[in-house]
């Protein structure tokens, strides 16, 4: 079954970088999307990155664009999160997220609802 394991998460100060992974089995890696989420408290779970199964394109927030970049590495079967000028406001629970399609596109209006599989999670908080 698919299974996908987010580390990296810590406490850091606004400014400082973090880099987060999330490591992917049980599907054909090479053919799917991925995207990265969050979750802040009492908040809904927003879209925060994604990048096509083919490492062409890449789709960010509004809010992380500039500061934020995701990479996917084929050989290792990762995709990973670089956050660089970390703020208070991006202190959430970060989730990594698997295209439910092969060959899926990341460019739709909705892309939460393009992501069918989730992995558990990782803290990252931001202390202002």
């Amino acid at each position: 079954q698919v299974q996908l394991v987010e580390s990296g998460g810590g406490l850091v100060q606004a400014g400082d970088s973090l880099t987060l992974s999330c490591r992917a089995s049980g599907f054909p890696f090479g053919t799917h999307s991925m995207g990265w989420f969050r979750q802040a408290p009492e908040k809904e779970r927003e879209f925060v990155a994604a990048i096509s199964w083919s490492t062409g394109v890449t789709r960010y927030s509004d809010s992380v664009k500039g500061r934020f970049t995701i990479s996917r590495d084929y050989a290792k079967n990762t995709v990973n999160l670089q956050m660089d000028s970390l703020k208070p406001d991006d202190t959430a629970v970060y989730f990594c997220a698997s295209h439910r399609k092969a060959y899926g596109s990341i460019m739709s209006i909705k892309p939460i609802e393009d992501f069918g599989s989730w992995g558990q999670g990782t803290q990252v908080t931001v202390s202002s």
